[in-house]
């Protein structure tokens, strides 16, 4: 997210629930962007095995690490944990935002984040036609 999204710096914790991380284009390149103004970054969600997972597959390098804390458990410890002034939870359901109201974090929406930081959703990327793709697999 650029400064002009949210108004940040080393006072911020941000993370993302793996199905919201799931939706980017470039979680890589999400991931970068998100170091220039937050202090901690990381990813949480009830299967630990799939962050893990993920994790790797994107060569990513979260701040915190699960150690098979539920997404509750753990939002709850890093919140506390965290010294930062602002904790974002960026979530992609009415769970997560229910998990961040319930556990002092703000809650923003994949979509809005996106498109405030200038992040692409992989939905938003443009797909080959129907006659491209079936070409494509024939060839």
């Amino acid at each position: 997210m650029s400064n002009s999204a949210i108004t940040v710096g080393e006072g911020m914790t941000l993370a993302f629930e793996l199905s919201a991380l799931e939706r980017l284009a470039d979680p890589s390149a999400v991931f970068a962007d998100a170091r220039e103004w937050s202090r901690y970054v990381g990813v949480i969600s009830n299967d630990t095995d799939a962050v893990e997972s993920y994790v790797r597959e994107h060569d990513l390098e979260p701040d915190f690490d699960l150690d098979g804390r539920d997404k509750w458990l753990a939002s709850s410890e890093i919140r506390r944990e965290t010294e930062t002034e602002r904790h974002v939870f960026v979530g992609a359901g009415t769970e997560d935002r229910r998990i961040a109201e319930h556990t002092g974090w703000e809650f923003i929406p994949i979509t809005e984040a996106a498109e405030k930081a200038g992040w692409t959703l992989e939905s938003d990327r443009e797909k080959p036609s129907l006659l491209a793709r079936i070409r494509a697999w024939f060839s």
